[in-house]
């Protein structure tokens, strides 16, 4: 039976931006490439805490995904970024999953520890709240995305689908 993922995205949100590099990446992986797993697109999210976080807490409740994998645009950074933790004033919360396992055999890709203090983080900090809350044992990680360009948009895109992948089996019995 065939994971089920969901993965997410965010629009612009300032007047320079042409468009939001997380979307992007997620235009490419559903128009290109072929998994195994189940895949559900929340995209372009409102780049509003309250309003993202609902969306996706309602596609939650609704799909029960196995795996969640919230992406967003990190200008400044230039390779993937997967986020270990949010925090909300002095509340922190760390994702269940092992990011070490998951980042083994990734070569664009490195942990973080500050998913930056803007609806990044807040969107993370809700969703893992949220799974905390309701003890869902869905495996969560919130991935930043760096602007695509000639030079790293293969290894990007060749990460990003790896993190897929094993982020669907983490956690799968054969």
């Amino acid at each position: 039976m065939p994971r089920k993922l969901l993965l997410t995205s965010f629009q612009t949100w300032l007047p320079h931006q042409i468009s939001n590099s997380s979307d992007d990446l997620l235009e490419n992986i559903s128009q290109h490439e072929s998994f195994a797993h189940s895949l559900s697109y929340l995209r372009q999210l409102p780049v509003d805490i309250l309003q993202a976080s609902s969306r996706v807490i309602a596609k939650i409740e609704n799909l029960r995904p196995d795996s969640i994998l919230l992406c967003g645009m990190a200008e400044k950074r230039t390779q993937l970024t997967v986020e270990s933790c949010a925090t909300c004033r002095d509340a922190l919360l760390k994702t269940s999953v092992d990011l070490n396992q998951l980042m083994a055999g990734l070569a664009a890709t490195e942990i973080s520890d500050n998913a930056g203090k803007f609806v990044c983080e807040g969107l993370y900090y809700q969703v893992l709240k949220h799974l905390q809350g309701r003890n869902f044992k869905m495996n969560c990680i919130f991935v930043h995305v760096p602007q695509l360009t000639l030079e790293n948009s293969d290894s990007v895109v060749a990460d990003f689908n790896l993190l897929i992948n094993k982020l669907a089996l983490l956690g799968f019995r054969f």
